[in-house]
């Protein structure tokens, strides 16, 4: 039978052995290499994307005075014949700063306009030919009709609105 004091060698030199110290340290150190590649891979993704807030500041038919709003009236005269309309529009983040380059579309009937923001989040769209856009016409039983917006620049979702410009024809 083996008594207590056989043990006593064996414990002492479990005790003295240095060898289990590497196990925490080694995990200690995977843990920090770790943190430092996952801080990394955080910095790198990019900002989450914001939607951008727009107005329709003004629109008229290019021979005429724009007004506020997005509505542009149009006598029977001119709408049975292509015609060109201009439309100012500002886009801005949700706190309120303008959006740079973004690049702005508007379509329908017939025509397109399309043009980028400047400094000031703010642009001009025309569908005068000499303008690079195409002239819009209502047919001839039609009294009004909408074109659509459709804007997109980087960090931002898209914003499209259906039937953002109403096109009136009056008598």
């Amino acid at each position: 039978m083996l008594a207590f004091g056989d043990f006593l060698p064996k414990i002492e030199k479990l005790f003295n052995d240095d060898r289990a110290i590497e196990l925490p340290i080694n995990i200690v150190v995977m843990l920090v290499v770790g943190m430092v590649a996952l801080a990394a891979l955080v910095a790198i993704i990019p900002p989450p994307t914001k939607n951008m807030s727009v107005n329709i500041d003004e629109a008229g038919e290019q021979t005429s005075s724009m007004t506020s709003g997005n509505t542009v009236i149009v006598d029977s005269a001119t709408a049975g014949s292509p015609f060109a309309i201009d439309v100012a529009i500002s886009v801005t983040d949700p706190d309120g700063y303008p959006v740079r380059a973004a690049n702005v579309v508007l379509r329908g009937l017939g025509g397109v306009a399309t043009n980028t923001t400047d400094d000031n989040g703010k642009c001009l769209l025309s569908t005068d030919s000499s303008s690079g856009g195409s002239p819009i016409s209502l047919g001839p039983n039609q009294n009004e009709g909408t074109m659509d917006l459709s804007i997109s620049t980087d960090g931002f979702y898209d914003f499209e609105k259906k039937d953002a410009v109403m096109i009136v024809r009056t008598s």
